[in-house]
């Protein structure tokens, strides 16, 4: 079986716990206004990879990989569910920490021993929530939020760490109501390790412009980062707010 493969990088920082391999698979569904791999949308780009070349690869490079593993990114994984499930096992195999970075956008509850199988050897996975509100969702990447929120659920009751992120972008989804209610929505996450909440920025533009695309936000400005942590605060809040409701519900149950 091959993958269709964008790239890899032998020295991620920022995708997942340690120094790590990343793994950015071609392919996505979702076309994100901020976007900055648009040049991965297409499953047909890229080159072809077997597994065993892969993990050959990380092999060349593991004695850097100090407290890391493989981290498969995009694109979305998931949309060659197949294969990363390949992969992620062979990883296992070996004793090598594994990494889903995904919106979740594919998840399909009807196919759900393919799932199953996935989350058997994934360690951790980050799951991108673009917007918690679907209307809103669909405006920011052309597709409903459903199916990320169903992952989401479905990571946390098969006992899945999770670590969610979220952009925030100004218009868009710097709003105070979309963050209470995604801190909210995280209520229901048992298995929540991290919460990154980013500010948008706009190193992405360059690559439109190469690729001959005009890029979706124009000149949308770049979120201060202290913006950026009171959006997190937000979010939190929201979390435990919801919290503190269901602890009180229960008192007044017993």
């Amino acid at each position: 079986m091959v993958g269709h493969i964008h790239s890899t990088e032998s020295f991620g920082t920022v995708d997942g716990p340690g120094i790590r391999f990343v793994i950015f698979f071609q392919g996505c569904p979702m076309r994100c206004l901020y976007c900055h791999n648009p040049d991965t949308w297409s499953v047909k780009g890229g080159m072809t990879k077997t597994v065993d070349e892969l993990l050959a690869e990380y092999d060349s490079v593991k004695e850097f990989m100090r407290d890391g593993g493989i981290t498969c990114t995009g694109g979305e994984p998931m949309l060659q569910l197949e294969f990363l499930t390949e992969l992620f096992e062979k990883a296992k195999e070996k004793g090598i920490h594994t990494c889903l970075d995904t919106s979740g956008i594919t998840f399909n509850e009807k196919k759900i021993a393919d799932y199953e199988r996935l989350v058997k050897s994934t360690d951790l996975v980050m799951l991108d929530i673009k917007h918690i509100d679907d209307e809103e969702h669909k405006k920011l990447t052309g597709q409903s939020n459903k199916n990320i929120l169903a992952f989401a659920r479905f990571l946390s009751d098969r006992g899945v760490s999770v670590w969610i992120r979220h952009v925030v972008v100004p218009n868009i989804t710097d709003n105070d109501e979309y963050l209470f209610r995604l801190g909210q929505f995280l209520a229901d996450i048992k298995t929540l390790k991290a919460l990154d909440v980013l500010p948008y920025h706009t190193m992405g533009k360059p690559k439109y412009e190469q690729l001959g695309m005009e890029y979706p936000l124009g000149d949308t400005p770049p979120l201060d980062k202290q913006e950026a942590v009171r959006a997190r605060n937000v979010v939190i809040s929201g979390l435990k707010s919801e919290l503190k409701k269901r602890i009180d519900e229960n008192k007044k149950s017993k």
